[in-house]
């Protein structure tokens, strides 16, 4: 295209009469995106955060967050006449009262679900390809900022029905906080107004769900854009591909028209799930009541992995100086609330200098890697997954005895032994799978695609003709590059080892160097060299 179209000069042209800003626009309009589907996956985050903001405010004009006390006498008959606070009540009216009131609150649900998953979803991508390499470190921590803040923002929004369900963990919540030491109990006489659950919890949840909170998610998306915008955008390896280009579409017209056809499916599938998928049915738990509880209860799932820590964490405390009057640590309640996400949070946020520290990469890169192509860092990616989901599904371990008619207490005895084998299992078993899934790719490279052609040979052998790889792929699979180590690793040098190489840490961080780096199955190995010729003759 040598000419830019109207509907691109044109306003260009008229914002430069007026405020200079034409070679901005015409520069940043036609900004090149990547085509490959996974750069989509943020997005789906950034349109169900704008749907919660709308619903949101919808659910305002007639929520009331309040704790004070009124008798139902609204349309709901089961419930008629009961005593219930003034948030749930105002809940129930949405839901029963307001047109269009319990669709809203079941998007606006269903959409707080979908915006923690696809920022945990978009999160797995940057970390499995490395797209969190310089310069996207800063880019990566605002990510880690987002998922951190966005579980505070369910917690709060939550507990704003006042029902028994999130009543009960909101009671779990105080229980946490007030198990911190020094500060715990005065945490909870601020967040409460006094004992638990006091008068003004809701009014402060309320401010802290549609203000505070919010406002710092609206901060950190808005940095995160702007630095993706600025950077240089992540590719996946293929033919014409490199750490100095970006290959797709501009944003106008092609990236806009399909990321507005994404918005719009986003916004049905929500739309869908609120209308057909009931979710939240408050009026079945009923009002909340520090005296009531209810079996088989779950929280959202974002919130399962602190559940399920809780029951799988024996019973533990100590009491400093031999006497309790000295002070309590409740072990068995502070370390599942802090220590499981505490390693998966800080884990995050050091791994790309961790990495860095240990092969000695400082250079730039734009194009991710193909998850199989770093073995290590994709095991440990998954021995965390399976952390976090055993602890998810362990959060549901009555619901498991039950259904599967198992020992209660064996779940739990089977789950405390599965949170360290399974993580240690998957490292291993997802290794295994990377460096087998590399040895197909030099295959595929090596001796060709299977043809499902088969012949005889002169003397008497049927193989299967192999046929060269098309280009686009022979190029997505020759972007492999090895995993960058430390020069004294890869002992290219002989005599008085590096200065950083002479310290006990230093020494350690050689052999970590050489475990995590190098190559395990060059693309032009020995096998594939081997198997060459064969694929000549056939073809």
């Amino acid at each position: 295209m040598t000419t830019l179209p109207k509907f691109i000069t044109g306003p260009s042209n008229f914002l430069d009469e007026r405020v200079g800003g034409a070679n901005f626009l015409k520069r940043n309009l036609r900004k090149i995106f990547p085509d490959h589907w996974t750069f989509l996956l943020g997005e789906i985050a950034l349109y169900s955060f704008i749907i919660l903001l709308l619903t949101g405010t919808f659910l305002t004009f007639w929520y009331e967050p309040s704790m004070g006390h009124v008798v139902y006498q609204g349309p709901y008959a089961p419930l008629r006449g009961v005593g219930m606070s003034e948030a749930y009540a105002s809940t129930l009216e949405i839901s029963f009262e307001v047109r269009g009131g319990l669709l809203m609150r079941q998007m606006h649900h269903w959409a707080a679900l979908l915006f923690v998953a696809s920022i945990v979803i978009h999160m797995l991508r940057v970390f499995f390809t490395g797209a969190y390499r310089k310069p996207r470190e800063l880019n990566w921590l605002i990510g880690i900022g987002l998922f951190t803040v966005s579980l505070f923002e369910g917690l709060s929004g939550y507990s704003l029905p006042d029902d028994l369900l999130s009543g009960a963990g909101l009671r779990i919540t105080q229980g946490v906080v007030q198990s911190l030491p020094l500060v715990g109990t005065y945490l909870s006489f601020f967040l409460f107004g006094g004992q638990y659950p006091g008068e003004v919890v809701m009014a402060r949840f309320f401010t802290l769900h549609i203000l505070l909170i919010p406002g710092i998610l609206v901060a950190l998306i808005t940095a995160h854009l702007i630095l993706m915008w600025v950077q240089k955008h992540t590719q996946m390896p293929g033919k014409g591909r490199t750490n100095t280009n970006v290959v797709g579409a501009p944003l106008l017209p092609a990236f806009m028209a399909k990321s507005g056809a994404y918005m719009l499916f986003t916004v049905a599938v929500l739309a869908g799930l609120a209308t057909f998928a009931q979710i939240n049915p408050i009026w079945l738990f009923g009002p909340y009541t520090p005296a009531d509880i209810s079996a088989g209860s779950q929280p959202d799932w974002y919130m399962g992995f602190l559940e399920g820590s809780l029951r799988l964490m024996p019973a533990w405390e100590i009491n400093l100086f031999g006497t309790a009057n000295a002070g309590t640590l409740p072990l068995s309640v502070l370390i599942p609330a802090l220590l499981p996400l505490g390693l998966i949070i800080t884990g995050l946020v050091l791994y790309p200098f961790l990495e860095r520290w240990i092969t000695g990469d400082r250079s730039e890169h734009h194009i991710a890697d193909r998850p199989r192509n770093n073995p290590h860092r994709t095991a440990i990616g998954m021995a965390g997954v399976i952390f976090y989901g055993l602890l998810w599904l362990l959060g549901a371990n009555d619901e498991i005895a039950t259904f599967f008619r198992v020992s209660l207490n064996w779940t739990t005895y089977i789950g405390r032994v599965l949170i360290f084998v399974g993580p240690a299992l998957a490292y291993w078993i997802t290794y295994r799978m990377c460096v087998g899934l590399q040895r197909s790719d030099a295959n595929v490279v090596g001796h060709g695609v299977e043809s499902g052609v088969i012949k005889r040979l002169p003397h008497g052998e049927y193989i299967e003709v192999h046929s060269p790889p098309s280009e686009d792929i022979e190029a997505h699979l020759r972007g492999k590059t090895p995993v960058p180590m430390l020069p004294a690793a890869r002992g290219d040098g002989e005599g008085v080892p590096p200065k950083y190489a002479r310290s006990l840490l230093g020494r350690l961080r050689v052999r970590m160097s050489r475990a995590y780096g190098g190559e395990q199955v060059p693309l032009d190995g020995d096998r594939a060299h081997e198997e060459k010729p064969v694929a000549r003759r056939e073809q």
